[in-house]
């Protein structure tokens, strides 16, 4: 089957890839900068990259792809109107790959099961009503917490605890929310391909634990063998959090922005029927450390 894999210079993707060429897939990259491009897999048989920037409604992509991954976002990019830089590479994007033989697109996106949310997971609900169309199915899976290296949100949980014995923060950490280990969201993607029971469907995706950033950071600590201790106070707001991670972690002040205000709300799972629909049992948080 041949797959298109979009923003592949991005942390799913570039877990999604080897899986993809590992079963014989032929998979097709769209990048803005071939130099960007991981270049391990370059001499595979089964991939190809092609220069694509989304933001152009002038769009050619190859006839026969069966199915693609649309990864594509706008978080970490210093403008305040990422919403419309998003809406418009997801409306670039349906057009493109109505052009094709396409079945389906999957899409990544945010848990969105509250009704106040942030501008970030607003937008990745936007995205979601713009790439639906007639002419393909569209799959969406929704998650929270992505604990794994490379995760922009795990990251910066990662950096705080193994940096700063005693952290006084802010009072979001106290927020709930349903992490998933990668390894389940890159099984969870690869069984939803062309796999007729997930489409024109959206699926909630976490692992079996709830818990607030502060018991995240604290088993993180636990597991490493290290003793730390957390503070609340009311005092941070959202721009000195914001401040707060950029000097602490290894994210920008942009993204730790829009984290922060995505960090606010609970993300917490209610339909879960996928594990069950691709025969998935997701490991605990623990676990997935």
């Amino acid at each position: 089957m041949h797959i298109l894999l979009t923003g592949v210079t991005g942390y799913i993707a570039q877990r999604l890839l080897p899986a993809l060429l590992s079963k014989s897939c032929r998979v097709t990259c769209c990048v803005r900068d071939l130099d960007r491009f991981n270049d391990s897999y370059h001499n595979h048989p089964n991939l190809s990259a092609i220069v694509v920037d989304f933001l152009n409604d002038s769009i050619e992509l190859p006839h026969d792809i069966d199915a693609a991954f649309y990864f594509i976002h706008s978080m970490s990019k210093p403008t305040v109107d990422f919403h419309a830089l998003e809406a418009t590479c997801a409306q670039n994007f349906k057009v493109a790959v109505e052009n094709t033989q396409a079945k389906q697109v999957i899409y990544l996106s945010g848990i969105v099961n509250e009704a106040n949310l942030s501008p970030h997971l607003k937008s990745r609900l936007h995205v979601e009503s713009l790439l639906q169309s007639d002419q393909y199915a569209l799959t969406t899976l929704r998650a929270g917490i992505i604990v794994g290296s490379g995760s922009a949100s795990f990251d910066i949980i990662h950096d705080l605890v193994e940096k700063i014995p005693i952290m006084i923060t802010p009072r979001w950490i106290q927020t709930r929310c349903q992490p998933i280990a990668i390894r389940d969201v890159i099984m969870c993607l690869h069984r939803s391909l062309l796999n007729p029971k997930t489409y024109n469907q959206s699926f909630d995706i976490g692992g079996p634990d709830i818990l607030s950033y502060k018991r995240m950071m604290l088993q993180f600590a636990d597991v490493r063998g290290l003793k730390r201790y957390i503070f609340t106070t009311p005092l941070l707001s959202p721009r000195l959090s914001s401040y707060w991670l950029n000097f602490v972690t290894r994210t920008t002040y942009s993204l730790a922005q829009r984290l922060v205000d995505s960090m606010k709300t609970e993300v917490i799972c209610r339909d879960t029927r996928l594990f069950e629909l691709l025969d998935i049992t997701p490991m605990t948080y623990r676990e997935a450390i």
